[in-house]
């Protein structure tokens, strides 16, 4: 389903699996993992640098609503995205609607009274293993991370199958997204990663 269409459904209602981001993500050390990966035959597609820009709403508490908003500058793009409240504590599971925008958007977003909260900066690689999308952040201030992306509620399995075959157990999956690791200060070791803690529900 394209953006506009994915907004439409959402807004109207009709929410779709398509409007739903499904992911995962654990602490790792790029260069072991990016072995493991394609040991299990995932595809590299791309390496790219990204710039996710987070606003504060003038009257709309998002961090008490469990909402973000974003835009990101990626490839000399900008992508506006809203997320809504997490609905999994292990995989995480919320609403998303995003659409290409002109960098203009960030002067409208500013005008209207959204204030920058924070930017988290990354370097990301990113593969292809079966239907799921799977990325290696390198996140300024925090440190390396994989993700595991799928489309739908449903590939929830196959996200846990891969991060099982992977050698990662649930219990070291990340409760926080990279803005509020960034906002409590919070750092990792890989080598702690069964001791972390979940603090959210993503």
């Amino acid at each position: 389903m394209s953006a506009p269409n994915c907004a439409r459904a959402w807004f109207s209602g009709r929410r779709r699996g398509s409007c739903m981001e499904v992911e995962a993500k654990v602490k790792v050390k790029i260069k072991e993992m990016e072995k493991r990966i394609r040991g299990l035959g995932a595809r590299f597609i791309k390496k790219e640098r990204q710039e996710d820009i987070y606003f504060a709403h003038p009257c709309r508490d998002f961090k008490v609503r469990d909402e973000a908003l974003r835009v990101r500058r990626v490839e000399g793009e900008c992508i506006l995205t809203y997320k809504g409240a997490r609905q999994d504590s292990k995989i995480k599971t919320r609403p998303e609607i995003e659409t290409k925008v002109e960098e203009a958007i960030l002067d409208i977003l500013r005008i209207l009274g959204f204030s920058e909260v924070r930017r988290v900066v990354k370097q990301r690689d990113t593969y292809q293993w079966d239907r799921l999308k799977v990325y290696l952040d390198r996140v300024e201030g925090l440190g390396e991370f994989l993700e595991v992306e799928g489309k739908d509620s449903e590939d929830k399995h196959k996200i846990l199958g891969l991060l099982g075959s992977l050698n990662i157990a649930p219990e070291e999956l990340i409760g926080e997204s990279y803005l509020e690791m960034l906002e409590d200060k919070v750092e990792i070791p890989a080598k702690d990663r069964r001791n972390f803690l979940k603090r959210g529900s993503e």
